[in-house]
């Protein structure tokens, strides 16, 4: 393994720290799906985006990122703070009164790198499209990448934007799905059943790849894969298979932690699982 990797690993344990510690500090939030998550935008911010944390509203000459699943936000919120956009200080105030990192992202506080609120599942693809279609109009050849919970597949804008992207040859987007088979009330095949979804995507007419999404390596090199099959006239859309939880093993295999906070002793217990390399806030 080499040292890049090592380091976006160290990076990802991090960030998993500030998540269940953001989550125990407020009593609440999801740490399930955010610790899920983590390698990938992980490894997106400090790897594969090309991005500037002085954030310009506009993206001209950037690669655009869009959060779909907001209720994820504290990874989110871990990767943009340690990647330079905001203090990590500003996380100690998750879901305060007032502060800027809120339950679900939002724009009226100002946040920067927060380009969309998000948490009304099934809305981010359809935005990720249209900034897909405006950096064609403009020759802006930066690309834009989005992504989606399972669960949330089972909103039906999201399927009327795959028709969409597709017919309008929208090849300069990368969306990707956290397939973990949890939701909220349970699993992903209980609750409604996603059926085969690498053939509906086919059928859909996406470019589909898959990923082990808890194997940093693995998430790099279909990230490197996906950016090259850009411009060839299909949206790209990547399967990232992981564990809700990972990281934290108590928290690992059921769709409990999608919602709920530890405790201090459950706290502890997480943190003498994850190394500390950046600091904590």
């Amino acid at each position: 393994m080499n040292t890049e990797i090592q380091n976006l690993q160290r990076t990802a344990s991090q960030v998993r720290r500030d998540i269940v510690r953001m989550v125990h500090g407020c009593q609440s939030g999801h740490p399930g799906g955010s610790l899920g998550c983590t390698d990938f935008l992980v490894a997106l911010y400090f790897k594969i985006l090309k991005h500037d944390p002085a954030f310009k509203a506009d993206g001209i000459g950037e690669d655009l990122f869009f959060l779909s699943n907001g209720h994820i936000s504290p990874v989110f919120y871990s990767v943009l703070a340690r990647s330079g956009y905001f203090e990590p200080s500003e996380l100690a105030t998750f879901r305060k009164l007032n502060s800027r990192v809120q339950g679900h992202p939002t724009t009226h506080e100002g946040l920067p790198g927060v380009r969309i609120a998000s948490g009304s599942l099934g809305q981010g693809m359809s935005v990720a499209i249209g900034a897909s279609l405006t950096k064609k109009l403009n020759g802006d050849k930066s690309l834009v990448f989005c992504l989606h919970g399972d669960g949330e597949l089972q909103e039906g804008q999201i399927w009327e934007a795959a028709m969409f992207a597709p017919h309008n040859k929208v090849d300069n987007l990368i969306a990707t799905i956290d397939v973990n088979g949890q939701q909220i009330d349970g699993p992903t095949k209980l609750v409604l059943s996603l059926g085969n979804l690498k053939a509906k995507w086919e059928a859909f007419g996406w470019d589909v790849l898959e990923m082990k999404g808890n194997d940093m390596e693995d998430v790099v090199n279909v990230l490197e894969n996906a950016k090259s099959r850009t411009g060839k006239g299909k949206p790209i859309v990547i399967l990232m298979y992981t564990e809700m939880g990972a990281g934290v093993d108590f928290m690992m295999g059921s769709h409990k932690w999608h919602g709920v906070a530890p405790n201090d002793e459950q706290l502890e217990l997480a943190l003498a699982q994850l190394e500390e390399s950046l600091g904590d806030y």
